[in-house]
């Protein structure tokens, strides 16, 4: 049987009546060409049936591979249940796949001897790291750098000429917290986000929390409580940002003697699960209990309460996301991002009990 020959970029100069170079042009877009000579380059690549150079040969002459590397800061079963991160998702890779570029979900490496990271192995023009712990002992950084892949932190310390997004997650937390003492509320504890990979929901003194490796922004929503002029009476780390480890962390932390008369949660879906566990315990929300969260994503499933937390546009989010990782194949050197936040007091705090007061 005779197998018929593909078109090549040749056949389409040919049929176009332009030079190769002409037709390479068109596809990469590397160079200035009228509308009309494009278009007729398209028309005869549709007319042949040609659908573009081979990703591999494009490849070889760009030195691109076409791929950012997505590092994900926890298990991705945990980080794909959180709607914060979906949208963060959605936004940077929208827009690198509009740039013409794929991405590849990379787990953290933690590090540990004789792993072996796709961060390591994997071809990739540069990687994006949601949330890290101190650059000075964070795997993935040290990886980055020795392969020289430009990386954009969200969220942590990034090494000189590293792409960086934050949030003031500090101060956003001190203002909640501000917020609790305004109402009259001395007794505030606290629910974090997980400090590793592969912990457990768990009571902690806050200075051991404080003290161990954790990530970014654990330590610095902690640190708010003395900006604030506050320490908290309980602290529990959740084993991992969702409902139902929110909902085990409050039953720790409303166990404490005595009891905390609010609950600073790092986290809507550790909050939505505060919200849970009282509702369990038969304590009123938010006569009883107040509860914070943080993030501002939708939860219709805690009404009538609306949840007073901060908003942050994760959306927005992916696309400064992507906006340096642009940036940096372009070989900049981008400015950090700082994103805004804004408090939304809803219906989950009110003034303290009058017998804690």
């Amino acid at each position: 049987m005779t197998r018929t020959r593909r078109p090549t970029m040749a056949d389409v100069a040919a049929r176009a009546g332009v030079s190769l170079s002409t037709v390479s042009l068109t596809y990469s877009g590397a160079g200035p060409l009228s509308a009309e000579t494009r278009a007729k380059v398209e028309r005869a690549a549709e007319e042949l049936g040609y659908a573009g150079p081979a990703p591999h040969a494009r490849a070889l002459r760009s030195g691109r591979t076409g791929v950012v590397g997505v590092v994900i800061h926890e298990r991705l079963q945990l980080s794909f249940r959180d709607p914060l991160m979906l949208r963060i998702m959605d936004g940077l890779v929208g827009d690198l796949g509009q740039a013409g570029l794929g991405v590849l979900l990379i787990p953290t490496p933690t590090g540990e001897p004789g792993e072996r990271s796709l961060l390591e192995t994997a071809a990739m023009d540069a990687a994006v790291l949601l949330r890290v712990r101190d650059h000075d002992d964070e795997p993935a950084i040290d990886i980055a750098r020795r392969r020289g892949l430009p990386i954009v932190v969200m969220e942590g310390e990034a090494p000189a000429g590293a792409g960086r997004l934050e949030i003031d997650d500090r101060g956003a937390t001190a203002e909640l917290v501000r917020h609790l003492v305004d109402l009259g509320h001395t007794r505030i504890g606290t629910v974090t986000l997980p400090s590793g990979l592969d912990g457990e929901t768990r009571v902690l003194p806050l200075a051991e929390a404080l003290a161990q490796t954790a990530w970014t922004p654990v330590h610095r929503r902690l640190e708010a409580f003395a900006d604030a002029g506050v320490e908290p009476c309980v602290v529990v780390e959740a084993r991992a940002s969702i409902a139902a480890e929110g909902i085990a962390a409050a039953h720790l932390a409303l166990a404490a003697e005595p009891r905390p008369t609010a609950l600073v949660c790092q986290s809507d879906l550790l909050a939505a699960g505060a919200i849970l566990a009282a509702r369990e315990l038969g304590i009123q929300v938010p006569q009883q209990l107040s509860i914070t969260g943080f993030d501002g994503i939708e939860l219709p499933w805690i009404t009538p309460h609306e949840l007073t937390t901060q908003v942050q546009d994760a959306e927005a989010k992916g696309h400064a996301l992507a906006a340096e990782v642009a940036a940096l194949l372009r070989g900049e050197s981008p400015e950090p991002v700082v994103m805004p936040l804004e408090l939304r007091v809803g219906s989950t705090t009110a003034r303290a009990p009058r017998d804690s007061q």
